[in-house]
Formats: C-alpha cells, structure tokens, sequence
C-alpha cells in the first residue's frame, strides 16, 4: 500500500490593527504683501480665445482686425465679480513654490500639496489693491518666429494686496509660511517677472512681505 501525507494546516493569518489616522491640522493666515515694481497683467481675453478655438477645428483665418488699445488694455485685466480688480491666486502659490528651491528641508510636492492661495470668485482672484487704479503700458514683443508686435497690457503701481493662506500646519509653521511669500517676492508675479521663463531681462511683478 503506498504511504499517504496529510498535508500540513495553514495557520490562520493573525488578525492586523487597524491604522488610525488623525485629519490633518489646517491653519489659516492672511499675509500682507507690498509690491516692489510694477504689476503688469496679461489675461487672455475672450477674443483671443476663440481664435485659437477656431485655429484648432480647422475653421478657415479670418482677415486681422485693427488694433484697438483701450480694448485690449482692458481685456488684459482680471475683474472680480463686485468690479474690483484682482490677480489670479493660482499666480501667487506658483511663486511660493518656486520659492522652495531657496531653502533646504522642503520639497516643491510638499509646497504644492500642503500650501493653498485662497482665492475669490470662478476665475479665483485675489484682490488688487491699488489707490491710483491701472494704467495703460505700450510694449514691444517678440512673437511666434521672432515677429515684432505692439502690446497694451494693463499696469499696476504701487500695488499691495492680502494673501489668504490655507496650508497644513503639521508640515510648516506660520514663520516659515510667511519666509516663503517673502522669497517668492523675488520671483514675483504677472508679465515680465524675474522668474519668468523666456525671459531673462524681467523685472516686474516682485514683493515682499509687509512688515509688522
């Protein structure tokens, strides 16, 4: 008679703790900021748009309409809902995490995922507070294959505004919270900034945190 094994039993899998996590602490500051030079804003406006829209179905060039400079230096403004004018928040946490590239200990994923800029409305804006209100600014640029065209954006100077900051109060402090707004008000904010990157003359758009 051939021998027979029992197979040997499986011992049941002890049963794992379950992982308690705790909700992350989230903290809230409002940082004031004062602008160093000028803010130069470049909103796409709604006729540029569907140009590109157009361009991208295959419809057919339509002939170049005149240059209007009063309208586009308007459309190159960002309007919040209540007619103030403001600044897209996405623009300003941008800065804050270029800004990490400044400091040992903190990576730009933690910036991006731990630091939130709080803005208004659908298009998220922070408000611009400005006592002389917009100007008009003529520039030369350099677009497509080089061609040279004219400009009309909308400026802002002297410029400050208030910074509504979300962010996760495990991972930073206030103070070093605010040490990045303070950076990234070297690479500033809107057209021609220093950190810009095709450009490598800019210098508009910076900050620094007010004091006190």
């Amino acid at each position: 008679m051939p021998k027979t094994t029992t197979p040997p039993v499986e011992a049941e899998p002890e049963p794992q703790a379950a992982v308690e996590l705790r909700r992350l602490g989230v903290t809230t500051i409002e940082v004031p900021i004062i602008g160093t030079s000028p803010l130069i804003t470049h909103r796409w406006s709604e006729k540029a748009k569907k140009q590109m829209r157009d361009a991208q179905s295959g419809q057919a060039r339509v002939k170049k309409e005149p240059k209007d400079p009063d309208a586009e230096y308007k459309s190159s403004m960002y309007v919040l809902d209540d007619g103030r004018y403001g600044f897209p928040a996405a623009a300003f946490k941008a800065s804050i995490v270029n800004a990490i590239t400044h400091f040992d200990g903190i990576t730009k994923v933690l910036g991006k995922q731990a630091i939130t800029v709080v803005g208004l409305g659908t298009e998220q804006l922070v408000p611009i507070e400005c006592d002389e209100g917009p100007t008009m600014r003529e520039d030369m640029v350099r677009v497509g294959q080089g061609v040279a065209d004219i400009r009309y954006r909308g400026q802002f100077w002297p410029w400050h505004v208030t910074l509504l900051i979300r962010f996760v109060s495990s991972a930073l402090t206030n103070g070093s919270v605010i040490a990045l707004v303070d950076a990234a008000g070297f690479g500033g904010v809107g057209e021609w900034r220093p950190s810009a990157p095709k450009s490598t003359s800019g210098s508009y758009g910076t900050f620094h945190v007010a004091e006190g």
